[in-house]
Order: structure tokens, then sequence, then C-alpha cells
């Protein structure tokens, strides 16, 4: 799932407790309050005191939910009752969908923003990922999660595969060259070759120029590449290349410390889940390549937007841009390891020259900076897409990998999609 949320704990009481705040209103001492409303770690904290003390007229509000799904449910329904959504409201690109198809609820930051914020502060992809078919700009982007891959050099190498940089390129160059490298693997130790495989079939799908659904929001999975994705993976499943684990599972968090599988899809914010898991012990075991099969891709990353109900809508929109400006989101790197979408930020040596010495003291910052140059467009994502990739999706594969045909497993996907798509 797009469950990167899911390191941190959270409880539905605590979203609950979150639901019954109220918009904006009137803070201390006669300033205006702004709330902003985000989950997980956006690395604000400090910038927000920058921001407040910049503008003395403004004092800032921070709701912050530990997990995205209890984030987003709240915000559905604050959208549906109309009233107590926050004046500043941080949009996870799992659950973009949603909010794209309640796009009115939303201003337009084309309108309200400031006048000196071109889109071209963006990558490309990430400003089309949330404009709406009538050109409507719905929120500002926050970090993204480009793809790479990473692998255990110690266990490629003792499967007699490559480990030197150019090597390992070539092996990650296509899923077709990674499967038979996977096949390599398995016949070589007779271990899993990678975690899950709802984990590969994802970026795979995302790849494609048509997702779950088509620009007229037409369910979109029969007609489209997921069949011929689907035989690929379930493919490798059968040959012993997944490890069987359900990703965020405890089982799946133990895989990495007891070395259950030996390549990742690697999104930047990966590196922080790989290393909490697989323990010290396995520092410098692990590294991470500037290829990822297929070309680019992007799982992960965010949007600020203001929704209708604020009363102060255009001193968020201030102030949305000011936290997604290059300079704050070099900022927000640096405190909590966010990718930023900036043009400005991937070329700040701040970024470039960033390693890490679990990874071998590979410039990681470097390295995700080229990742992100090579994705070319965002997959459009009708209403459903969310709920088709989690719900039933990864379900159905998890069925296959555990014992369900194939063939039994495509036609439970296709059965839960057209359902989920009514």
């Amino acid at each position: 799932m797009r469950q990167r949320r899911a390191v941190l704990a959270a409880t539905l009481a605590g979203a609950a407790a979150l639901a019954a705040c109220g918009t904006g209103g009137g803070g201390s001492g006669g300033r205006t309050e702004l709330t902003v409303a985000t989950f997980n770690e956006f690395g604000y904290e400090g910038l927000f005191e920058e921001y407040e003390a910049a503008h003395p007229n403004i004092e800032i509000t921070h709701r912050k939910t530990g997990q995205a799904a209890p984030h987003h449910q709240n915000l559905i329904t604050k959208l549906a009752t109309g009233s107590g959504a926050a004046d500043v409201e941080a949009v996870e690109e799992g659950f973009l969908s949603q909010v794209m198809a309640k796009s009115g609820k939303f201003h337009d930051l084309r309108e309200i923003g400031p006048g000196d914020v071109a889109t071209d502060r963006w990558l490309k992809w990430k400003v089309d990922a949330v404009t709406t078919k009538e050109g409507k700009l719905i929120g500002y982007g926050t970090d993204i999660g480009p793809l790479a891959m990473c692998y255990r050099t110690d266990l490629l190498g003792a499967a007699g595969l490559p480990t030197d940089p150019e090597g390992v390129r070539q092996m990650f160059a296509t899923w077709d060259s990674y499967f038979a490298a996977g096949d390599r693997y398995v016949a070589a130790v007779g271990k899993p070759w990678f975690d899950a495989a709802a984990q590969i079939f994802n970026p795979m799908h995302n790849q494609a120029e048509t997702g779950f659904f088509d620009r007229d929001d037409k369910l979109a999975i029969e007609s489209n590449d997921d069949r011929k994705i689907w035989d690929q993976v379930t493919g490798a499943v059968a040959r012993g290349q997944s490890a069987r684990l359900v990703a965020w599972s405890k089982e799946w968090q133990d895989g990495f410390r007891q070395s259950a599988f030996a390549t990742k899809t690697c999104p930047s914010w990966m590196l922080g889940v790989i290393e909490g898991n697989a323990g010290p012990e396995h520092a410098g075991k692990w590294a991470v390549t500037a290829a990822f099969p297929g070309g680019g891709g992007n799982w992960g990353g965010s949007y600020l937007t203001v929704p209708r109900q604020s009363e102060h809508a255009e001193e968020a929109a201030a102030l949305a841009a000011w936290l997604t400006a290059p300079e704050q989101q070099i900022k927000a790197f640096v405190a909590k390891g966010t990718f930023p979408s900036q043009s400005a930020a991937l070329a700040s040596p701040r970024l470039l020259e960033k390693t890490s010495e679990y990874f071998g003291g590979q410039k990681v910052g470097a390295l995700f900076a080229e990742q992100a140059s090579k994705v070319a467009a965002a997959q459009y994502k009708g209403p459903q897409d969310g709920e088709i990739q989690d719900n039933v999706i990864a379900p159905a594969l998890q069925a296959v990998e555990q014992g369900k045909s194939a063939e039994e497993g495509w036609a439970q996907a296709v059965e839960g999609a057209k359902k989920a798509a009514k």
C-alpha cells in the first residue's frame, strides 16, 4: 500500500480528536490563526516558527496525524459536512484521486495564491497530477518519491550476481532483466528475490500509460497493460522469487533484519524504512543504484491544498506557497528527509551532497535527483484508484502468493475493481 505513513504509529482516537477541531479563526492577540493539517513527518515544525517570526500577524496551529489514512478520512468527512477542515490540508498522492474528484471543494491556487508563484517551480508531472481537466490548480507540491532499486550487496555476491555499479545497473535496466536476475538468484541460493508481489506490481502499473481508469473515468483494467504486468509478477511468484510477505506487517518489517529477500523497490523515503527495519548489523550491506526497471517512476509525495471552508484563504495560500518554496523544501529535506519536488531544490548543492553512511556513504541526494528527472509524466488516477490498488489488487496478489492460481487471482482482481468502480 502507499502506507509509508504507517512507519509512525497513530490511533483512530487521535484522528477523532483532530476531527473535532474547527477551521482557522482569530488567534491570540488579534493575530490571524491558520490551521495546517498534516500527517507523518513533513519537517515543518521549525518552518512554522520561522514563518511566524517573519509574519507577526499570523499564528499557526498544527494538526498532525501519524498515518495518512485517518488524516484523509477526516478530511473527506469535513468536506462532506461543509465545516471543520483546516486552512491548509496536506494530501498524499495515494489519496489524490479522491480529492480531485471533489476539486470544487478546494480553491484554485492560480487564483488566490501569490502572483509570483509560477508552476515551473515544480517538476511538470508534479503539477499535472494536481491540475483538473478545467485547468484549476488544487495543490502546491511538497515532496516526491523518485524510484530506484535497493539491494543487498552481500546476498547478490553470494549468488554470483554483479555487485559493481555498472553490472547492477544493467541487471535492473528492464523488468525482463530484473526477473531474469531473480531466477538466477533463486537457483543459486534457494531464497526469495523480492519482498512481496504487490510491491513489484504497483510501480510497474504506475509506469503504464493508462492506469486503472482512462481520462473519461472508465475502468480500464481489462484493456490496459495490467494483465501483462500481472502475468509477469505472478510468474515470478510461481518461480520462487517472492518472500510472500504482506507489506508493512511485522513479518515484513522483520524480513529486512532476517535477510528474507535481496532486492527492494526503493523510493527515496524507503531508505529510512530499510535502515530502521534492517538494523545496525546490516549497515553497509544495503546499497541503492541509480536505476529502476523500465525507466523512472514515483511512489509517494504530497501536496498542500486550501479548502473553500477556510476563512483566511489568501493567507493560507501564502503560507502554503512559502512552505513549498525551494528554500523551505531543502530545510524540510534536511530535517526529515522529505525529497523535494521543486526544480531549483533538486539542483541545490545541499541536496546533491547529501550522503548516507548506512548505504555505504553513497550520495543519495544526487542519486534520487537523477531518478526524479527520469519521470516523464504523471499517470491519470480515477476516483477509486487508491481503493483498487490497496483493497483489490494487493489482496488478490496476496491470494496468489498463498496458493490461489494466477488465473483465479486475476478474476478476483477484475471482479473487485468492477465493484469498486460502481
